[in-house]
């Protein structure tokens, strides 16, 4: 008979990765971010000699298409403009994860890491190619193990202590994206932004990081369900880093990822690792997370 997930605890197990030389990590973004996202965790990466690549999901990185009044005087149409991402799909995404993985293949061993809604792409291609995949590591990131949509755990109770909530704007359906104003000029706005996301992170930097980030998330990302297997997904052996002090995806919604999943899927559990800090330790303490993702 099913048993109720119970909260995993902050364990260890022996290294998932002790021989560098031919190992390669594929980098997978989150929400309004890019591949950028990930330059200073690659430099430490690549000072423990492991070599990495980091992904650029459709509709994000430098290219990704603005709405049109965005870095315009008065920001017009920007609460009612429909998103030219909004005929992205999870496919299309996953496929981008996808011809990475099989372009690094060739090298030796993958170790595949996704961050916050980049769990999404990353685990639909790990179920559909796990051939390619090694390890995969999840950094606060979601996990459709348990509950196929994104959106059904960040409206979960134990979500509930999110801040952010005030970041979106305009109707998401209409919109066809998740749309954030990283560029107001509104100093409440600004800080509630780096409070959810940032707050560790040295604030003479954080302009720097917002003035980065893009306005839209295709609604696809958060909204598609996704169907992971044991046989497939479920096979891969996985790493889940939690960040202890993260207030956009808080640890008991973490941590309710964990333990579905496990229970979804037991024959690999997850191997859960604590780190401190925000959503975004990619931002503050890179170095250190280069680290754990070696181990």
């Amino acid at each position: 008979m099913p048993t109720t997930p119970t909260t995993p605890t902050t364990t260890t197990t022996a290294p998932t990765n002790t021989d560098l030389n031919n190992t390669v990590f594929v980098l997978v973004h989150g929400a309004w971010h890019g591949s950028w996202q990930w330059a200073a965790t690659q430099r430490a990466l690549a000072g423990l000699g492991a070599a990495s690549v980091a992904v650029d999901l459709p509709g994000h990185g430098f290219g990704a298409p603005l709405p049109s009044g965005y870095l315009l005087p008065g920001r017009p149409g920007l609460l009612t403009e429909r998103s030219q991402l909004a005929d992205i799909t999870m496919d299309d995404c996953a496929d981008a994860v996808l011809d990475t993985l099989r372009r690094v293949r060739r090298y030796g061993r993958v170790v595949l890491v996704a961050h916050s809604a980049g769990g999404g792409p990353a685990s639909l291609a790990a179920e559909r190619a796990p051939e390619l995949v090694d390890h995969v590591v999840y950094l606060s990131a979601f996990v459709p193990a348990g509950r196929p949509r994104f959106f059904d755990y960040l409206s979960a109770p134990e979500n509930a202590t999110a801040r952010g909530q005030g970041l979106n704007l305009g109707d998401p359906e209409a919109l066809g994206a998740v749309r954030v104003d990283p560029l107001s000029s509104d100093p409440a706005y600004v800080e509630e932004l780096r409070q959810t996301h940032y707050h560790d992170t040295p604030v003479d930097r954080f302009d720097r990081w917002r003035s980065a980030l893009s306005p839209d998330l295709p609604l696809a990302v958060p909204a598609t369900p996704i169907t992971l297997t044991a046989a497939r997904w479920g096979r891969i052996p996985r790493t889940f880093l939690r960040c202890a002090q993260d207030r956009a995806l808080p640890t008991a919604a973490q941590d309710l990822m964990i333990a579905e999943a496990d229970l979804a899927t037991p024959g690999e559990p997850f191997t859960v690792r604590t780190l401190p800090g925000s959503h975004n330790p990619f931002a503050a303490r890179p170095q250190e997370l280069a680290e754990a993702l070696i181990r």
